[in-house]
């Protein structure tokens, strides 16, 4: 179970690693969303469960491909952002 709780971590700290790059804030994903920016920020932070529907919906938002999402690790992240190879 704690192994688990990592992957959702990381899965949080890469929707806000790509955010940050495509120089959204988080009022814009928040807004696209129609959620406040605080329970948008509670996303990022892992504090709140991640639907399917809203998992998928903010992958559309980061054109990323969601399984990319998923199994992303930091140095995989840093490469897909250096090289624009985030995409589907």
């Amino acid at each position: 179970m704690e192994n688990f709780a990592l992957r959702t971590k990381n899965v949080a700290g890469s929707i806000r690693k790509l955010r940050e790059y495509k120089d959204y804030t988080q009022d814009y994903l928040a807004a696209k969303l129609k959620i406040s920016q605080n329970a948008y920020s509670k996303i990022e932070l892992g504090y709140s469960k991640l639907s399917l529907e809203r998992f998928f919906q903010i992958a559309f938002i980061l054109d990323i491909n969601p399984s990319k999402l998923i199994t992303l690790n930091d140095a995989d992240l840093i490469e897909a952002i250096t090289t624009n190879n985030i995409a589907h």
